[in-house]
């Protein structure tokens, strides 16, 4: 789409990069969101609380807040007795999203979050490309209502996934942006290698307006992912929006690593190697999303890092090399990993 047309694009270009938010999750269940329980159903229990989450990564100094719909298809909403209540759900998520937005000091686009289905697509599954898409276009015309900016298609994992969510953003009029979960050996769980993200979609309505890669095992590998994508297409616009350091297990709980400092350090190696977008997912919270925009405030230009630099300041590979990597396959000096 040309520059002028959307509002993302108006900002990217207007600033260079932009930050994202961090965790919706993992910073519902701190508010008291209990295991089991749908987030979007806050998006009417307590919309305060999501009121709250989304000023809070703002304040925080986010440029591009994800409304709380990740799980917002019938798919999803079924499990919770709500698939005939798609739309007025995403459309609440987007209106107290945008209502966030709308106050803020200075400009914030709203991403309209839409995940994976939870089902596999024909021949692995029993869902039909068709079924998909119009799964992601109910999803997304309450987004749209509710007046998002951009589908903001997230953590997926199937190429005819991703390729379903894009065509449902054309077909409601939506720019669409996506991003893959390379947790997997370095690959999404169905086999999509960061390198190979560009061309998933580009030939879908206008492509995307960006791609990138989010979650996944923790910071220095999506990284690692990141240079696979920037060597790829170096004009690309690419976002990358990981994990808080590594998920560690304590008892039941899921407690992140990372802390702001090694956010911020994180931020600055993503700009160093490309990013255009940068964000955090699990586990990032407001304080480490702070720390994350006073160091690409205070940005000086970096050489583009290596592997070993990522490794020597954020911390080992979570996944283990298989073995070594052929000449043609190791451009950042990255072996071939599977986890």
């Amino acid at each position: 789409m040309p520059v002028a047309s959307n509002p993302l694009s108006t900002l990217l270009a207007e600033k260079g990069v932009l930050l994202a938010d961090g965790a919706t999750g993992t910073n519902l269940f701190a508010m008291g969101l209990e295991a089991g329980e749908a987030p979007e159903m806050w998006n009417e229990n307590h919309p305060d609380r999501i009121v709250k989450l989304h000023q809070d990564f703002v304040d925080a100094g986010a440029d591009i807040i994800l409304t709380n719909s990740f799980g917002g298809t019938r798919h999803r909403l079924k499990l919770h007795n709500a698939a005939d209540r798609v739309f007025e759900m995403n459309r609440k998520a987007a209106e107290i999203a945008r209502s966030v937005a709308d106050k803020a000091p200075r400009k914030v686009i709203v991403g309209g979050s839409v995940g994976p289905t939870g089902e596999l697509l024909i021949p692995l599954g029993a869902m039909s490309y068709e079924d998909a898409v119009s799964a992601f276009v109910e999803q997304m015309e309450g987004l749209k209502a509710g007046g998002v900016d951009v589908a903001w298609i997230e953590t997926m994992s199937a190429v005819d996934e991703i390729r379903a969510a894009a065509e449902a953003a054309t077909k409601v009029g939506l720019p669409y942006v996506y991003t893959g979960s390379f947790d997997t050996a370095g690959k999404t769980m169905m086999g999509l290698d960061p390198k190979d993200i560009h061309a998933v979609a580009k030939d879908i309505g206008s492509g995307p307006l960006a791609v990138g890669a989010n979650c996944g095992v923790g910071a220095s590998d999506i990284l690692s992912s990141l240079l696979d994508m920037t060597s790829a297409d170096p004009t690309a616009t690419v976002i990358v929006k990981g994990n808080c350091g590594i998920p560690e297990f304590r008892g039941a709980e899921i407690h992140y690593s990372g802390t702001p400092p090694l956010m911020a350090d994180y931020a600055r190696l993503a700009r160093d190697a490309g990013a255009k977008i940068i964000g955090g997912c699990c586990g990032t919270s407001c304080g480490h999303l702070a720390a994350m925009r006073a160091a690409l405030d205070d940005y000086t230009p970096g050489p583009r890092p290596t592997i070993e630099t990522i490794v020597d300041r954020i911390g080992p590979l979570r996944n283990k090399a298989a073995s070594d990597a052929p000449a043609e396959s190791n451009r950042e000096k990255r072996p071939r990993r599977r986890g």
